[in-house]
């Protein structure tokens, strides 16, 4: 049938395309039944496991004990006279209401009447607001978005209490009908950026998000294969998310998924956390700056040994101890190739690894890939010693998106270094900040802004943690 079909008001065939359209014989967690409303046959509808059982019972308890006399003419004037709850939609459209039963809605269909009640009584099976593993602080607030998208706008209106922070709900996926809010400030959000959002959105013409937020993103952002930089924010944190929001920014909230979706971000979004600003301002600096030394460290140190190791004459006397110990038996720039293949080995490996069992297999590849790999022949000691200080640093900051970008560059230089010496290892500087510099936001403007078009007031507040709008002067 199609989709804009009405209720007909007779019972029995509403409840005939209903039990069609929802198969209710096979699926055993659709329930049905069929009761009497104030000498009325009716029916209700609801998905076991998302209603709220002693709700649900209360409601029917209540509509039960109407008698003939009291019933109202239509369905408008049962929600407004007898239906003691807040969230109650009145609906004739069969499509919309099999839709709203499949989110977990309760639906009563009365004989007689043209449309159905929607109650939104659902609740849907969630976990705690713990802090989230990936997104932790030394200090601040320990609460963490859910899987359950209501759970994770309630957290960020408690902490923007703002007429102007809307709430926008939007839906894609023809099959999954995936619930996507938008949340954002009236007052300092871009328009023309926010209406090309959700013009999107709107226009996505997939069967369903299977891989929540990141499949969203793809159908937002149709960046190049090559392109390894992040375009988005992720965040489980919602301080984190509440702070962009008030900075103008739009957060993307999609059902089923445990972080915000943060847009649109420069190369500074992506390395700022939130332990910058739970310290005071010099502290929150100096962590600022060790995080941006180290994630171009990480890039520029291995394929600045492999430069010099291959040129000994360019080492001044103080640095020697540098050099080589020993003669390698395997290429250095194929030790860097299989460490940085071995690290990302251990990584997944660490992912797929019960807990009960993550202590021995650490101490297992802390001998294989140390002691015994140097032992053996395979690596120099040097070579182990600066790939681990590699592995080590691209957890000081938490996108992993950007570690990987770094990664792949990292790769590129060496092997550039490798090839072409001197040359190659400053042609791989100059692929690393075009590939910075040229890169673009979701929004079209520069991945490094403020120092691209240059911005020295906003420049500053990036590098240096400033003192929070609204402290208290000292007097």
């Amino acid at each position: 049938m199609e989709r804009e079909e009405k209720l007909t008001g007779q019972l029995s065939r509403d409840m005939q395309y209903l039990n069609g359209a929802l198969d209710v014989e096979k699926n055993f967690d659709v329930i049905y039944r069929v009761i009497n409303i104030g000498g009325r046959e009716a029916c209700m509808y609801l998905v076991d496991g998302f209603c709220k059982d002693d709700l649900v019972q209360k409601l029917l308890q209540y509509f039960m004990d109407l008698t003939p006399d009291k019933m109202p003419e239509d369905m408008h004037g049962l929600s407004k006279q007898f239906t003691p709850y807040v969230e109650v939609e009145i609906e004739d459209r069969c499509g919309v209401l099999v839709d709203s039963l499949l989110s977990g809605m309760f639906l009563l269909l009365l004989d007689g009447y043209e449309k159905a009640l929607v109650i939104d009584s659902r609740t849907y099976p969630s976990r705690g607001v713990e802090e989230p593993e990936k997104d932790k602080v030394l200090r601040g607030s320990k609460d963490g978005f859910v899987e359950t998208i209501v759970f994770n706008t309630a957290l960020i209106r408690r902490r923007i209490r703002n007429s102007d922070l809307h709430m926008e709900m939007l839906n894609a996926g023809k099959s999954s009908k995936t619930d996507i809010v938008l949340c954002y400030m009236k007052d300092r959000v871009d328009e023309d950026f926010l209406t090309a959002v959700r013009r999107k959105i709107q226009s996505i013409q997939v069967d369903a998000l299977t891989m929540n937020q990141e499949s969203l993103a793809e159908c937002l952002y149709q960046r190049k294969w090559y392109n390894p930089f992040p375009k988005f924010k992720y965040t489980e944190r919602p301080d984190a998310a509440a702070a962009q929001v008030l900075e103008g920014n739009i957060v993307i909230l999609v059902d089923n998924s445990p972080s915000a979706m943060i847009l649109p971000v420069t190369i500074f979004d992506v390395l700022e956390e939130a332990d910058d600003y739970y310290f005071p301002p010099i502290t929150g600096t100096y962590l600022r700056v060790t995080r941006f030394l180290i994630a171009i460290l990480t890039y520029v140190l291995t394929p600045t040994f492999l430069l010099l190791v291959n040129n000994e004459g360019w080492i001044p006397d103080s640095f020697s101890f540098i050099m080589l110990k020993e003669e390698p038996n395997i290429p250095l720039i194929w030790q860097f190739l299989i460490l940085e293949l071995a690290i990302d080995g251990l990584k997944l490996a660490a992912v797929n690894t019960p807990n009960m069992l993550s202590t021995p297999l650490s101490v297992m590849a802390a001998l294989v890939l140390g002691e015994f790999s140097v032992n053996s022949g395979w690596f120099s000691p040097e070579v182990m010693l600066y790939m681990a200080f590699v592995a080590i640093a691209n957890y000081t900051q938490s996108n992993y998106e950007l570690g990987y970008a770094l990664k792949f560059l990292r790769i590129l230089s060496l092997l550039l270094t490798q090839w072409f010496g001197l040359w190659g290892y400053l042609g791989g500087y100059v692929i690393a900040v075009l590939a910075v510099c040229c890169n673009r936001t979701v929004s079209h403007r520069s991945y490094i802004y403020p120092l691209v078009p240059f911005d020295w007031k906003n420049l500053k507040n990036r590098l240096i943690r400033r003192r929070l709008p609204g402290a208290a002067e000292k007097k």
